[in-house]
């Protein structure tokens, strides 16, 4: 099982490839969705992992990633910017994927 990181900053990439893990480096839309679709092409890919602020450049195609997708498993992961409410999208996706109120 690989793991992938699309992450927004040199920073975060380079320390996650410290500990073995690839990625890239992407600051607009069509760059995200490249590298979402390159990720996806490779069989072996278990984890799919983004910085918040990558997810942000499309948080509806991020969004739509993990409700459809049954593997890799998509998260994301707080970088230098800080966290955000993580436990604030853990209730809206459940709320929008199941229709079950938290």
């Amino acid at each position: 099982m690989k793991m992938f990181l699309i992450s927004d900053n040199r920073d975060t990439q380079f320390g996650m490839r410290l500990a073995g893990v690839d990625g890239i480096v992407v600051h607009d839309e069509e760059a995200l969705t490249d590298a979402v679709k390159k990720a996806l092409g490779d069989s072996d890919l278990g984890i799919l992992m983004f910085t918040e602020k990558a997810a942000s450049i499309n948080p509806d195609y991020i969004k739509k990633l993990k409700l459809t997708l049954h593997t890799p498993l998509i998260i994301e992961i707080p970088d230098r910017h800080g966290s955000r409410d993580i436990g604030k999208s853990i209730n809206s996706m459940v709320s929008e994927s199941i229709g079950l109120k938290l």
